[in-house]
């Protein structure tokens, strides 16, 4: 029987998350936010209403859906590798950047820290990378310590709202999740980054969205040069949201443990594609709204920020390799990647 008591967030609660985007970006804590969603049920969701969830979230809120999207990836973690069930309305990330010394253990002890921990104050328990290469181990660390947070790390201009920065591991107790390796297991590895997707194509139609507000208050929205410049991309994310759907579908279902390398090229493709047609957004609303764009208190140039930041993942070009390694690999028609 279907839970009716889980579901995407509604309208209500979306328009409330993206009315805070402002007023976090300058500094108020984004805290608030994640109770409100956590506690809708959000962190809970599966199949379809999490693709959807992803991409909502996103489109209101690009920073609190980067949050969002990693605790959804500790808690899938946590269950997949046998750790102790998460507490409900706690919020969980993952961590995986290491510091000028990179995080190890002793026992059960840490040493070393991490950078470019999203959440810093928000997350209270973090799955962390021990180790490199095929050695490399996951650990559930309690993370809650202020003391240990350095958030004046993260000068980006973007996804200020995050709180992102250094934590110092170093003393912390580690709770193994799993062995050597096992944090690398497709489909839920690569095969995952389809989350990614859903957070950078739903920052993609926030974008867009706020440029036709934009537009529509200053009387230009109906000119055809605008029409012509906006009109495509929206086509474009469009057409993405199906690539990312099916995407997740193949990973978190019996097909993907059947044929990962199937998951990793479709979730890898649909990142690469969600990264692509951001840029292009961000510089058609550039050209589309001018010059106010980039004015102080610009919702457009504000969420372009936010994008272009979030956008900068790790390895773009070893994820080019990868998925053309195995769509170019494919016997039979091209077509099987997509229906199986």
């Amino acid at each position: 029987m279907l839970d009716t008591s889980i579901c995407p967030p509604g309208a209500d609660l979306l328009a409330a998350l993206a009315d805070a985007a402002r007023p976090e970006d300058t500094g108020r804590p984004i805290d608030g936010s994640v109770t409100r969603l956590l506690a809708s049920g959000a962190g809970d969701l599966t199949g379809p209403d999490l693709v959807r969830a992803l991409i909502a979230v996103a489109e209101a809120n690009l920073p609190l859906a980067r949050l969002y999207e990693g605790h959804v990836n500790a808690v899938r973690l946590i269950h997949l590798l046998g750790g102790d069930p998460p507490a409900p309305g706690i919020l969980h990330g993952v961590w995986g950047a290491d510091g000028t010394a990179p995080v190890a253990a002793r026992g059960r002890r840490l040493s070393g820290a991490k950078r470019y921990c999203s959440g810093l104050g928000s997350v209270a328990r973090a799955v962390v990378t021990v180790g490199q290469g095929g050695e490399c181990r996951l650990a559930v660390v309690d993370v809650s310590d202020a003391a240990r947070h350095r958030p004046g790390t993260w000068a980006m201009q973007g996804m200020r709202a995050t709180l992102s920065g250094d934590c110092d591991l170093t003393g912390l107790r580690a709770d193994w999740l799993g062995g050597p390796g096992d944090y690398f297991r497709e489909p839920s590895f690569l095969g995952g980054v389809w989350r990614i997707a859903a957070c950078q194509v739903g920052g993609t139609l926030g974008l867009l969205g706020a440029a036709r507000d934009w537009l529509a208050t200053q009387g230009r929205l109906g000119a055809d040069a605008q029409v012509a410049r906006l009109s495509p991309l929206v086509a474009r994310a469009m057409a993405a949201c199906g690539l990312v759907e099916r995407a997740a579908a193949v990973a978190d279902g019996p097909a993907g443990t059947a044929d990962p390398d199937r998951a990793v090229a479709l979730s890898l493709q649909a990142r690469l594609l969600t990264e692509d047609l951001a840029q292009d957004a961000v510089a058609g609303v550039e050209r589309s709204v001018g010059l106010a764009h980039f004015a102080e208190g610009s919702q457009t140039g504000r969420i372009a920020r936010d994008l272009a930041t979030y956008c900068r993942q790790a390895a773009r070009d070893a994820f080019e390799q990868r998925a053309g390694t195995i769509a170019l690999g494919w016997h039979g028609p091209l077509s099987g990647l997509w229906h199986g």
